[in-house]
């Protein structure tokens, strides 16, 4: 099992980034995906990783620990899943994003989308939606 954790501090009120985190679409669609369509429980994500295009199928479930958490319904791992946890510190909040996924080894185009590759483009999706919360809450 591979895995990614972005945590970021923020001097905001922890409920206000929750609140935000709460609005699937926008928020998902800050990762800077290509696509993001958002249908009760269920997210679609499009995205291009080199020359490979992925899509997601994820499904919201219930964490009781989590603002947000999603797993995969369809797509290209064996499994993955995505956790975002907010906890209220001193001077506002500590955002956590973790995602657990199995490796993937697919050829694409002469090359491998291996778990390097995953874990470098998934850190980069979590650090764009942290700074979407940053311009949301702090200006």
């Amino acid at each position: 099992m591979e895995r990614v954790t972005v945590t970021r501090t923020l001097d905001t009120d922890p409920d206000a980034v929750r609140d935000l985190m709460a609005d699937v679409e926008p928020f998902m669609r800050a990762g800077g995906f290509d696509a993001v369509r958002v249908d009760g429980d269920r997210v679609t994500l499009e995205n291009t990783v080199g020359l490979f295009e992925v899509e997601l199928v994820l499904g919201v479930v219930d964490d009781a620990d989590a603002v947000l958490a999603y797993e995969q319904r369809d797509g290209i791992f064996e499994s993955m899943r995505t956790d975002y946890r907010v906890e209220a510190t001193g001077d506002g909040a500590t955002v956590t994003a973790t995602t657990t996924f199995e490796a993937v080894d697919l050829p694409v185009v002469g090359t491998v989308l291996d778990a390097t590759i995953v874990k470098r483009q998934r850190r980069k999706e979590i650090e764009q939606q942290f700074d979407y919360l940053e311009a949301e809450l702090i200006g």
